[in-house]
């Protein structure tokens, strides 16, 4: 059935929608999405095969433009050029360099080659489901599908602010399951015995303070003499130390590494390397900058702590305090020993010649260290955790645990504090003197505010639980407001 055609003499109000057939036989549908920058009318194209097509397209832009969800005028990016515009132009300037390594592998490694064709604006979540499972199907472990999949939802939070799409797609993707490694705090005893096994060691009172006080690794190692008050027994934590990869400075990084590149891939019974086999070199390889005569930006590097809350002023425990002048009185010695040798840069754990402690040493240090105090094997960050519980097992409340372990969120709590064997055993005493040993007499009953007649009700109640009493039937129990506590 043909379309009606508008009265003789009729027009559209200003700003309606159109559909109309045009002379190359194709649909036309135009919508005004509002203003452009210059004041002109945000005018909208729709080209469809068909007329139901046109105003299904025309019908999509007006709910858009009903919701405030409106892509930008002009040509959509494609994900590869979103992706490479935001990892250089907008993340670079603004993240950490550990930060953007890990983006620039998530963009360039597999965000760019598994979907960067596809238009930004028509990414679907499937597209991205799909590329998971390719990133499993290779060998690798669910976290580093995780890793692309908080990289891509980062870049296209940034798209939908700008208005270049109208919805995150990697928000509605659902990325692979991660098991969660089970993290069990140190037993009093194990940290005892770790505490020990450090008094025999140069910088051991480096891993006291990682359990004591619960400072991260770069805290640690990038704590100097003028943040640390031995009259007062407090540290300040303002910044930490951090190892950065190293940059090109020539003008042809492929060429300057080419004698390095790997062209070979490993054997399947390869033994040579700890960590996965890495990946051949690509064609234009321009890694192995750590070998550039111009090399610049890489190394051990004093940084500032994450977030606001990590920069915080921590308590010391006496005996901690002793340990630490006493590893000061050591360093001194080694600074006279060295002479001209020594590196002055007021580390408070440093080499024998001054400089500062290399994270990788000091993680070979710390398994040194267990395997001493014969203790299992844990991560160094594990320790971190111990803190955290120790500071529950003592009590103390959660707004002042917070404030020591550097956590800007509650939420963070979940991940460190831990339910160690002696708490949950004190909660079963705790019950067992509330229920048990309270139940025989009034005078042992818990008062908690209860009036007389209630306290009455609760020991009666008690005593029929006990074992070797008549239970209750379901159709005598008591009225609950008689014995609410």
């Amino acid at each position: 059935m043909p379309r009606k055609k508008r009265e003789e003499g009729t027009r559209a109000p200003n700003g309606d929608s159109t559909v109309y057939l045009g002379a190359d036989g194709k649909w036309h549908g135009r919508v005004t999405m509002g203003v452009l920058d210059n004041g002109e009318p945000d005018r909208r194209h729709v080209k469809r095969t068909t007329e139901t097509s046109a105003k299904d397209g025309v019908k999509k832009l007006e709910q858009q433009r009903a919701s405030g969800k409106i892509r930008r005028p002009g040509h959509a990016w494609t994900v590869e050029k979103w992706l490479t515009h935001w990892v250089e132009t907008i993340a670079a300037p603004s993240v950490r360099d550990t930060t953007l390594a890990g983006y620039r592998t998530a963009v360039y490694r597999w965000l760019i080659p598994g979907i960067g064709a596809h238009r930004i604006d028509k990414l679907q979540p499937e597209h991205l489901e799909k590329l998971y499972v390719r990133i499993l199907k290779e060998g690798n472990k669910p976290g580093t599908a995780h890793q692309v999949h908080r990289t891509m939802k980062t870049a296209l939070f940034v798209a939908l602010n700008r208005g270049h799409v109208t919805n995150n797609a990697a928000k509605l993707a659902k990325p692979p399951r991660v098991d969660e490694d089970e993290i069990i705090p140190f037993t009093v005893d194990e940290a005892q015995r770790i505490l020990a096994a450090t008094k025999n060691r140069r910088n051991g009172v480096r891993f006291a303070v990682a359990l004591s006080l619960g400072l991260r690794k770069g805290e640690a190692l990038g704590l100097k003499w003028t943040r640390l008050d031995l009259e007062k027994g407090v540290l300040h934590t303002p910044r930490q130390l951090q190892r950065h990869k190293w940059k090109h400075g020539c003008d042809d990084p492929q060429e300057c590494g080419k004698a390095l590149h790997k062209l070979i891939p490993c054997k399947k019974t390869c033994n040579r390397h700890k960590q996965p086999c890495p990946p051949v070199c690509s064609p234009d390889c321009a890694r192995h900058a750590s070998k550039c005569p111009q090399r610049h930006g890489g190394g051990l590097r004093e940084v500032e702590v994450k977030s606001r809350a990590g920069k915080r002023t921590i308590g010391i425990p006496k005996p901690l305090l002793e340990a630490l002048r006493e590893h000061r009185k050591a360093q001194d010695t080694e600074r006279e020993f060295a002479g001209t040798a020594w590196h002055e840069g007021d580390w408070v754990f440093a080499q024998p010649t001054g400089r500062p402690i290399d994270p990788r040493a000091d993680h070979d240090e710390w398994k040194s260290l267990l395997s001493e105090a014969k203790v299992r094997d844990a991560r160094l960050h594990d320790a971190r955790h111990t803190a955290a519980t120790m500071l529950l097992v003592l009590k103390v409340p959660l707004p002042a645990i917070m404030e020591v372990m550097g956590w800007g969120e509650a939420s963070v709590a979940k991940r460190y504090v831990h339910v160690p064997t002696e708490v949950i055993l004190s909660i079963a005493d705790q019950v067992e003197g509330l229920l048990w040993k309270a139940a025989p007499g009034i005078a042992k009953a818990p008062t908690m505010g209860l009036t007389d007649d209630q306290r009455q009700a609760l020991v009666a109640l008690l005593a029929d639980m006990l074992p070797g009493q008549q239970k209750r039937g379901d159709d005598d129990d008591p009225d609950p407001a008689s014995v609410a506590v």
